[in-house]
């Protein structure tokens, strides 16, 4: 009879240790990490590719575009519960490939760092905008369900959800555009495409289906995808799936067509080996964005300080923790104004020749003699990192005779745009709370 209860015993166990196992080793795959591309919007693999228009019409639209996204992260810092100004609608600069639901159904989203909800065109739509995708039906999945009021994720929407008369969570999302979405908060299965491997899927994501789409959105628009700070974007609800750890690393924009940006996470994201600085990233408001702090600039061997947005021009304080946000979807660098007039000062003193004016009015410094410039190296002196940028992450070419400073004036913000970034691996700690550079060749 002992012999017996003691193989029942350790066949619970082993029945026990199976399940437990079966349970959480999908998870643990998922932390060994996975890459997928991060589509450039104005590369020919994207939908909002024109190829009638020159690289040059496209770069004009990207820095019209870094403009207005420099408006609205304006209007959401100075109104962070604002429901007008809570995201941006089709600002960001580059794409994902994902899909929701069992079985899945492919999305094309704007994968955006500057906002945090994902959102979709979901069945039944009576106010839809065309969509050269399928809309989303929420009855062909088998793991769809609508989340109700009392879920974390729906007292996370904020002033953006609300309750209707089934208990049911619904959120409504306005842009600074005009253009809106309205749904219900529901959760399903999103799975990503790896290039390396089997796609990784995530079940109990939350994300708006959207029933009720309109504005200035046009059909190539998938939806969007959250990478922000926030709880409700992908890369906070990924958090412990991942370890909190992602990396990009943008190829430069004359690179082969052929060649794509990509995004990792997991391990797959982590940023270490020779050549890594690390920087903390700073809480802030709202807590979308990832703020980081810069201590000055060196043109060269010149060091520029600093200046924020402070009214006493005479006293300057020390550097406020937080004072610039790091983005993937901006493509300009914003610098406060004071601080950028010192940085011009010293950049032309360190390049001298003639200046010449951009026709476009975006940029202050600009130069004709594209192919005799001898452009200092720039460093970005974060704190506890000192980022090199060489002149491709500093000056643009805007048209065949015209290169111009990628660093803009702002009278209220600062951004480091994606230009600063090409070819550095960029990595966010989510958990240690750090942003990392590594000097990387992204075409390879």
């Amino acid at each position: 009879m002992e012999g017996f209860n003691l193989k029942f015993v350790f066949c619970t166990l082993a029945i026990i240790v199976l399940i437990h196992f079966s349970e959480h080793s999908h998870a643990e795959a998922k932390i060994d990490g996975f890459t997928t591309d991060f589509i450039s919007r104005d590369s020919p693999h994207s939908p909002f590719y024109n190829p009638s228009e020159t690289k040059y019409q496209r770069l004009q639209k990207a820095f019209r575009r870094s403009i207005l996204r420099g408006n609205h992260f304006r209007a959401m810092r100075a109104s962070p519960n604002d429901i007008q100004s809570d995201v941006i609608s089709g600002g960001g600069a580059y794409l994902m490939n994902i899909s929701l639901g069992t079985p899945p159904v492919p999305m094309l989203g704007i994968a955006d760092t500057g906002s945090d909800l994902i959102w979709r065109q979901c069945l039944p739509c009576p106010n839809c905008y065309e969509q050269v995708e399928p809309l989303f039906d929420p009855k062909e999945s088998e793991t769809y369900k609508t989340l109700d009021c009392d879920n974390e994720f729906c007292q996370d929407l904020g002033q953006q959800g609300s309750c209707d008369d089934d208990n049911t969570c619904t959120y409504s999302y306005s842009y600074g555009d005009r253009s809106y979405t309205r749904g219900d908060l529901s959760s399903d299965t999103l799975t990503i495409g790896s290039t390396e491997g089997d796609p990784a899927s995530f079940p109990g994501i939350a994300f708006g289906c959207g029933h009720d789409n309109g504005g200035t959105f046009n059909e190539k628009d998938g939806g969007l995808i959250g990478l922000g700070g926030g709880p409700l974007s992908l890369v906070m609800q990924l958090s412990s799936e991942v370890g909190g750890q992602f990396s990009y690393c943008l190829v430069p924009l004359s690179s082969d067509s052929t060649v794509s940006s990509k995004i990792n996470f997991g391990k797959s994201g982590v940023v270490s080996g020779s050549g890594t600085v690390s920087t903390p990233l700073i809480k802030g408001t709202p807590d979308t964005f990832y703020y980081l702090t810069l201590e000055g600039l060196s043109v060269g061997s010149e060091k520029v300080a600093f200046k924020g947005f402070s009214e006493n021009k005479s006293s300057p304080a020390a550097v406020e923790e937080g004072n610039i946000i790091i983005d993937s979807g901006t493509t300009l660098t914003l610098l406060p104004q004071d601080f950028y007039t010192d940085v011009e000062s010293a950049l032309t003193n360190a390049i001298g020749g003639q200046t010449t004016t951009d026709p476009n009015g975006i940029f202050s410094l600009c130069y004709s003699s594209v192919n005799n410039l001898e452009i200092p190296t720039i460093t970005a002196h974060f704190t506890g990192a000192d980022v090199q940028l060489p002149p491709l992450n500093t000056f643009v070419q805007v048209q065949e005779d015209l290169v111009c400073f990628s660093m803009i004036p702002s009278s209220s913000l600062a951004i480091f745009g994606n230009l600063a970034q090409i070819n550095f691996l960029v990595g966010y700690d989510l958990k240690n709370n750090k942003v990392s550079f590594k000097h990387t060749d992204c075409t390879e």
